[in-house]
C-alpha cells in the first residue's frame, strides 16, 4: 500500500537504536515499548489494508495521499497507488459532480472540520458511475490532513431506486384497480338502477296482470249469471215440453233442442270451472264420507245415461270410507263416467274401487274404443278431444279431463289412466282412507212412496221474469200449487194467509239484495219452519261457504229437472 512514513526515518534511528543489539543492551524498557508500537502499527496497518469499506487519506489543497485496496478496488483499479490523485485529478476523474462539488465539501470541512453521511457519486476507471457514503474527517493537529470512509451503497440505491419502482408501479396498479373498480362499481349501479327499473315494470305488470284477472274474474261471474239466467229459462221451458204428450215430429224438435241446451250447458259449465281453477277461486273443502254416499247418487244419475246408449252400468261399493271433498271428487268421478259412456259403442261400463294402504283406488272401467300409447298424455291437456268427431257431435272443447287434472293437482291425488285401443280403457284416482262409519250411525232422511209433490205449496223467488214463468209452468206440470215474487216485498205479500212449504229463492236479486238474507229474514217472521233451496248461477267459492254456513242447499243454475225433482221430492216429504 502506499504509506504516509515511506522516506522517513525510525523512531529508533533518530535516538541511535538502530541496531537490535544496542536497543536490547541498553534500554530494554524503550525496546519493549517499541515492540509494542510496532504491532500497534501492524495491526493498524492489517486493518488498512483489508478493511471492508474505502479508506483514504489526503489534503485539501493537495489531492489523495495514500489509499487502501478496497477503495481501489471499488474504483475498478487493480492498486492502491492507481487513486492517489491531484486536486485536479479528483475533480475530474473521481467526483461525478466535478470542481464545484469537491469545493463544496473543502468548504464544509473547513467550517466543521467534518461532513458525516454524505452521499455522492463517484466515477469508476471504466466510465461507469457507483453511489457512494462519505465520512470525512479534517484533523485538527495536522494542517489540512483529511481522513475518509468510503461506502458503496450503489445496490442499496438500486434497491431503493427498485423499491420506488416498485412502489410506483403499485400505485399505478392501485389506481388501475381502483378505476376498474369504480368502473365496475358504476356498472354495477347501472345494472342495480335497472334491476329496479325491470322490478318496478314487473310489478306494474303484475299489478295490471292481477287487476286484468280481477276484471276477468268480475267478467266471466257477470258474464256467466247473464248466460246462464236465460239458458236456465230455456231449459226448465224445454223440460216442461218434454214431459208433455207431443206429436212425433214436435217431440223430436223438443228433444234435439234439449241436447243443444245441455251441450251448452256443459260447455258454459267447463269454461266457468277451468277459469275458477286457474284463478284458485276453488278451496277443497275436507270431510269424511262413505263411499256408498259418494258412488251411490253417481250411479243412479248414470244408470238412465248408460242405458240410452245401449251400455250396461255395473257398480261396486265397499265398506270403506274416504277423507276427500265432496263436491270436487264427484266432479272427477262424473267426468270419467260421462266419458266412459260417451265413447263406448257397446259393453259395459264399470264403477268401482278397492283399497291400496291408507288410500281408496277408484276407478271407472269401459269396453270402448281405448287410446293409443301416444295420447295418454295429451289428453289433460286443454281443449283436447277424445274423439274430435263425436265430441263435436256434443259441441264439446275438450276441457273435461282438463278440469279433472287441475282438481286432482289441487287436492293432491294421483290420477291414472291405462288403455288398450280396441279394448278400452280404465280412468282411477286414489283418495286418502278415512275410518269407516257404518250407515246405522248416520240419520238417514225418510223414503217417502209414491209422487209427493202434487199439492206441495212452493214460492219461487226471482227478479228474472223469464225465470218466473219457466219455473212455475215447470212446478205447475208437477203438481205444485206455486207463486212467484222478484224480491223480499213481494215475498211478503204472497205469504200473507198461504202457509207456503219450500222457498225456491234466486242469490241475487234486484238492489243489491241477496237470497241468503231473504231467507233469513222470512225464517225470524215465519211462524213454524221454512225450508229453502237455493238456485243460483254464482259459483264462488265465497257464497257456497256462505250457504253451508246457514244450512241451505245449492243448486247451480241451468237447474236440471231430474235433479230439482229430486231435492224437491226429498224436502217435501
Amino acid at each position: 500500500m502506499a504509506k504516509l512514513s515511506d522516506g522517513r526515518p525510525d523512531v529508533a534511528d533518530l535516538l541511535g537504536l538502530g541496531s537490535h543489539s544496542a536497543r536490547k543492551s541498553y534500554y530494554p524498557e524503550l525496546s519493549a515499548r517499541l515492540d509494542e508500537l510496532e504491532r500497534e502499527r501492524n495491526r493498524y496497518k492489517w486493518l488498512f489494508e483489508h478493511a471492508v469499506h474505502g479508506i483514504f487519506q489526503g489534503r485539501l489543497n493537495h489531492g489523495i495521499l495514500a489509499a487502501n485496496p478496497a477503495l481501489a478496488h471499488m474504483l475498478g483499479y487493480e492498486e492502491p497507488q492507481q487513486v492517489l490523485w491531484s486536486q485536479t485529478d479528483l475533480a475530474e476523474q473521481l467526483f461525478v459532480g466535478g470542481a464545484a462539488e469537491l469545493a463544496r465539501i473543502n468548504a464544509v470541512l473547513r467550517q466543521g472540520h467534518g461532513l458525516y453521511g454524505y452521499e455522492t457519486r463517484l466515477r469508476r476507471r471504466d466510465g461507469s458511475c457507483i453511489d457512494v457514503l462519505m465520512n470525512l474527517l479534517l484533523k485538527p493537529d495536522e494542517e489540512g490532513l483529511v481522513e475518509g470512509f468510503v461506502a458503496d451503497i450503489t445496490e442499496r440505491k438500486q434497491a431503493q431506486l427498485r423499491q420506488q419502482q416498485l412502489n410506483i408501479e403499485l400505485e399505478q396498479r392501485v389506481a388501475a384497480r381502483t378505476a376498474e373498480l369504480l368502473e365496475t362499481n358504476r356498472h354495477l349501479q347501472q345494472e342495480i338502477r335497472q334491476r329496479e327499473r325491470i322490478q318496478c315494470e314487473l310489478r306494474e305488470a303484475r299489478d295490471a296482470a292481477e287487476a286484468a284477472n280481477q276484471s276477468k274474474d268480475k267478467y266471466l261471474a257477470a258474464a256467466s249469471h247473464d248466460l246462464l239466467q236465460p239458458l236456465n229459462a230455456a231449459r226448465l221451458l224445454i223440460s216442461t215440453l218434454r214431459e208433455r204428450p207431443l206429436p212425433a215430429s214436435e217431440a223430436n224438435l223438443v228433444e234435439r233442442t234439449h241436447q243443444a241446451l245441455e251441450g251448452a250447458e256443459d260447455l258454459l259449465a267447463d269454461l266457468l270451472d277451468i277459469a275458477r281453477l286457474d284463478s284458485r277461486a276453488i278451496r277443497p273443502d275436507l270431510a269424511v264420507y262413505r263411499i256408498d254416499e259418494l258412488l251411490a247418487p253417481l250411479a243412479s244419475e248414470f244408470q238412465p245415461v248408460a242405458e240410452a246408449v245401449g251400455l250396461q252400468l255395473r257398480v261396486r261399493i265397499p265398506r270403506l270410507a274416504v277423507n276427500t271433498d265432496f263436491r270436487l271428487l264427484t266432479r272427477i268421478l262424473r267426468n270419467f263416467l260421462s266419458n266412459a259412456c260417451r265413447y263406448t259403442g257397446q259393453g259395459r261400463v264399470l264403477l268401482g274401487c278397492r283399497r291400496r294402504g291408507g288410500r281408496v283406488l277408484i276407478e271407472v272401467w269401459d269396453t270402448g274404443r281405448g287410446i293409443a300409447a301416444d295420447k295418454l298424455e295429451e289428453i289433460f291437456l286443454e281443449f283436447n278431444q277424445l274423439d274430435a268427431g263425436r265430441a263435436a257431435e256434443r259441441k264439446g272443447v275438450g276441457l273435461g279431463l282438463a278440469i279433472v287434472e287441475r282438481i286432482a293437482r289441487m287436492l293432491d291425488y294421483r290420477i291414472s289412466v291405462r288403455s288398450q285401443p280396441g279394448r278400452g280403457s280404465v280412468f282411477s284416482i286414489e283418495v286418502p282412507l278415512a275410518d269407516y262409519v257404518a250407515p246405522e250411525a248416520v240419520a238417514r232422511p225418510r223414503e217417502t212412496l209414491g209422487n209427493p209433490l202434487p199439492g206441495r205449496r212452493v214460492l219461487v223467488v226471482d227478479n228474472e221474469p223469464d225465470i218466473q214463468q219457466s219455473m212455475q209452468a215447470l212446478l205447475a206440470q208437477w203438481g205444485c200449487e206455486v207463486r212467484v215474487a222478484a224480491g223480499l216485498a213481494e215475498a211478503r205479500q204472497q205469504l200473507a194467509g198461504w202457509p207456503v212449504e219450500l222457498l225456491l229463492v234466486d242469490y241475487h236479486l234486484d238492489q243489491g239484495a241477496n237470497g241468503c238474507d231473504l231467507i233469513q229474514t222470512l225464517r225470524r217472521e215465519s211462524a213454524g219452519p221454512l225450508p229453502a233451496v237455493m238456485i243460483t248461477a254464482e259459483r264462488s267459492e265465497q257464497c257456497r261457504r256462505q250457504l253451508h254456513e246457514q244450512g241451505i242447499p245449492l243448486l247451480n243454475k241451468p237447474v236440471k229437472p231430474g235433479k230439482l225433482r229430486a231435492v224437491l221430492s226429498q224436502f217435501v216429504s
